[in-house]
């Protein structure tokens, strides 16, 4: 159990490990803040929607292990959303900290970002088996959340690249079958309950 934790940390932690490579050896391309803000966010996505596979992964499969790593994954997701933030705040607005706020709210595209950023934190904030404990039935309640942070994340990512929307509506086509897959498991719950 111990290694296969570990394991996951480590496997999570490549895709990090690749972009400060990138970084060091200048291979960002002409615009590299502009990539690397891309790749960040592309990360948080990835990390997102895979943490929302965990639950589908463990029903179709009986494996209690896939379970087991959500909480991990999610907050790699988390990881991934924070380096994209910082990247933002630091190579495209140059630590001007002033500018957060007018951005945010000047910009659709970065309100809808940094909406599902903070959803991402108080779901991070709360994921500790102490706030699970103390928050109770209102714990599930937010951690619902998690599926409309991936909803904004995606319409941020359609919203920036705009001209190859290729790959922004491959992960909505996966948030989609992970929402679906929720409504169907939660209705045939409420239909054997019945």
């Amino acid at each position: 159990m111990k290694r296969l934790r570990i394991l996951t940390f480590l496997v999570c932690l490549i895709p990090f490990v690749a972009l400060v490579s990138k970084v060091v050896q200048n291979d960002l391309g002409p615009d590299p803040a502009k990539e690397l803000a891309l790749l960040t966010g592309e990360w948080a996505i990835r990390f997102l929607l895979l943490a929302l596979a965990m639950t589908p992964l463990r029903q179709l499969s009986g494996r209690v292990e896939f379970a087991q790593r959500r909480r991990m994954i999610g907050l790699f997701a988390l990881f991934y959303a924070s380096v994209h933030f910082l990247v933002w705040v630091v190579f495209l607005l140059g630590l001007q900290w002033s500018a957060i706020f007018e951005e945010v709210v000047e910009r659709p595209y970065i309100t809808v970002g940094f909406s599902s950023f903070v959803i991402l934190v108080a779901l991070g904030a709360t994921s500790p088996r102490a706030m699970v404990r103390r928050l109770g039935k209102n714990w599930r309640r937010l951690h619902r959340l998690v599926y409309a942070a991936g909803v904004l994340a995606v319409v941020h990512l359609v919203w920036i690249v705009r001209t190859d929307l290729s790959q922004a509506l491959f992960y909505g086509a996966i948030l989609g079958a992970l929402l679906g897959w929720r409504v169907f498991s939660a209705r045939s719950r409420a239909r054997g309950t019945a």
